[in-house]
C-alpha cells in the first residue's frame, strides 16, 4: 500500500496524522482522499476495529484505492458527507480530514483545464460527470454575473475590467481554451505580476464552478453534527477564503465570525481550537512540493453537546 506521490504529495502529513488523535477503533473520515497518501497513513493507525471512510469525485482517485474490511471509499463529492455515512450506518465519527482545493494530480493534467500554464478546455470540473464547466460560466454569465466571481473569489481589484473583456471577446467567438481566456486577459495582467493575476482569475473560476464555498460552509456543519465528543477536525486551506471560513467558524461558533455568547460571556461554539494559529510546512517540506507554500492547517476539537 504505497503512497502514490505522483498523484498527489501529502501536505503537513505528520501535523495531520497528530492533530487526529487516533484512536485505533475510533471511525475517521477523509473527505479529500485524492493520492491517498493521508488515508493510507490513517489506516495504518487503526485496528480491525477501527474504520475510515473516504470520500473523492475525482473518478482518477478511485485508482488509488485499496481492499479492506474496514477501509470505504466513497465516489462522492463531500457535500454529502451526511447522507452517505447514514447510509453505511454511521452516525457519529472521531476524526475528519478534508485537505481542500486541487490535488496536484489534477493541476498537472492538463487537459482538466485547472492550470493556465497548459493549453486545455476551459473544464475546471472536480466532478467531469456533472454541473457546468468553467467554459459554461464565462461564455453563458452577464457582465455583473462574472464581475462577482471575480470580485467574491478572485479578489481581484479589476473585476469589472476583467468581466468586461470575456464579454467583449466572446461577443466574436466562445472563449473555448484556458489559452484563449489568458490571451483575451493578457492585456490586464500587472507586469511581472502575471502569475499571479492568472493564477487569481483561474482560482476564481475554480471556486464558481465547483461551488468550493458552499461545499465547505456544509462540510463544516455536517462535521458539526457527526463529530462525537472529543473528535478531531483537522482542515488545511489554500486560500484566504477557505481559512477565514474555517477559522471564524472554529473561532467564534459562525461563518461571519459573529460571536454568541451565554449568560456568562463564554462564546458558544461547537469546536475548540487546538492551534490558535495555523500551522504551516517548514522550509524543507516547502522546497520538496512547492504548493504546499500556501497551505494553512487548522485543527480543533468538539465540545461538549
Amino acid at each position: 500500500m504505497e503512497n502514490n506521490r505522483a498523484y498527489h504529495i501529502p501536505v503537513l502529513l505528520n501535523e495531520c496524522i497528530e492533530g487526529l488523535n487516533i484512536n485505533p477503533d475510533g471511525i475517521y473520515v477523509d473527505v479529500t482522499f485524492g493520492g491517498g497518501g493521508h488515508s493510507k497513513e490513517i489506516f495504518s493507525k487503526l485496528s480491525e476495529k477501527g474504520k475510515l471512510i473516504v470520500f473523492d469525485q475525482d473518478a482518477d482517485a478511485l485508482k488509488n484505492s485499496w481492499k479492506a474490511p474496514n477501509f470505504h471509499f466513497i465516489a462522492s463529492n463531500f457535500s454529502f458527507l451526511s447522507n452517505q455515512l447514514y447510509a453505511l450506518g454511521i452516525t457519529k465519527v472521531d476524526g475528519i480530514l478534508a485537505d481542500l482545493g486541487v490535488s496536484s494530480h489534477q493541476f498537472d493534467e492538463g487537459k482538466r483545464g485547472f492550470s493556465f500554464r497548459a493549453d486545455a478546455p476551459l473544464d475546471m470540473r472536480m466532478n467531469q460527470r456533472s454541473g457546468k464547466s468553467a467554459k459554461d460560466i464565462v461564455n453563458s454569465y452577464e457582465e455583473s454575473e462574472l464581475m462577482r466571481v471575480f470580485k467574491d473569489y478572485g479578489e481581484l481589484n479589476q473585476a469589472r475590467r476583467i468581466a468586461q473583456a470575456i464579454t467583449l471577446e466572446r461577443a466574436h467567438k466562445p472563449i473555448g481554451t484556458t489559452l484563449e481566456l489568458c490571451s483575451a486577459l493578457q492585456h490586464l495582467a500587472p507586469k511581472f505580476k502575471d502569475y499571479k493575476f492568472f493564477a487569481q482569475v483561474f482560482q476564481a473560476l475554480r471556486i464558481e464552478v465547483n461551488q468550493e464555498m458552499a461545499v465547505l460552509e456544509k462540510l463544516i456543519l455536517d462535521a458539526t453534527e457527526l463529530m462525537a465528543e472529543n473528535g478531531r477536525f483537522v482542515v488545511m486551506s489554500y486560500h484566504s477564503l477557505e481559512d477565514r471560513l474555517v477559522k471564524n467558524y472554529f473561532k467564534r461558533g459562525s461563518f461571519a465570525g459573529i460571536e454568541t455568547k451565554d449568560f456568562f460571556g463564554n462564546v458558544l461554539k461547537p469546536f475548540a481550537e487546538i492551534n490558535r494559529h495555523p500551522l504551516i510546512p517548514n522550509e524543507e517540506e516547502m522546497e520538496r512540493n512547492s504548493r504546499a507554500r500556501s497551505v494553512r492547517l487548522r485543527i480543533a476539537e468538539r465540545n461538549e453537546r
